[in-house]
């Protein structure tokens, strides 16, 4: 579990403009027939948390894993945020970035918590965040946040007209493109600026 996170995980979808390019056309086919309109979420259960340092076991049917670096907003109370967390989305790789399925996010440990929290306060532009992410040493994305399709704020006020997030929620930004793929026995690690570095390695899960 998570000393910062203590209520509900809520993924974003399509919130960078690099996802929405890569789709190109693809958005406006069958089933969806359109951009977005609205947030696209989906949950990350408590089965799917791991912790800084944590080891992260990976099925034997899984090759690969996505890295899906990103920024959580976690709540205060409804409509406040009490601060900023690294996370690390780690998800099977599937054909769809609009709505993967469910089992393809949600395995057992696949969700690295940081264990900092940068504490919101009027000094802070979520915009000018830049995360690195690493596997094995070697730098292998850069994510700016400046290239959201919805900042942190609108991001929160658009999810608020039809959801209430409580005091320990979370919320992530959103993952870009461009996401590195490990494999077991690979040790990913994330950092940024005010939220230290999350480290996570991928094990193979017992038999």
């Amino acid at each position: 579990m998570s000393a910062i996170v203590t209520g509900t995980v809520f993924g974003t979808l399509m919130n960078f403009r690099g996802e929405l390019q890569a789709l190109g056309g693809k958005v406006n086919e069958p089933p969806y027939k359109a951009p977005p309109k609205a947030p696209v979420l989906y949950i990350k259960p408590a089965n799917t948390w791991s912790g800084d340092g944590a080891d992260i076991p990976v099925p034997a049917s899984v090759p690969r894993v996505e890295v899906g670096a990103t920024i959580a907003m976690v709540m205060k109370g409804p409509g406040e945020v009490a601060g900023y967390v690294l996370m690390n989305d780690f998800s099977v790789p599937h054909a769809s970035l609009f709505r993967p399925p469910v089992k393809y996010k949600c395995l057992d440990g696949f969700l690295g918590i940081g264990g900092r929290l940068l504490v919101q306060s009027p000094a802070i532009d979520p915009s000018a965040f830049v995360m690195e992410v690493r596997v094995n040493g070697e730098l292998r994305q850069t994510v700016a946040f400046n290239n959201l399709v919805r900042g942190p704020g609108k991001l929160l006020a658009d999810v608020g007209e039809f959801m209430t997030l409580g005091a320990g929620d979370a919320l992530m930004l959103g993952c870009d493109v461009g996401r590195p793929l490990a494999a077991v026995g690979d040790r990913i690690e994330i950092s940024a600026a005010g939220m230290g570095s999350l480290s996570n390695t991928l094990v193979a899960e017992p038999a």
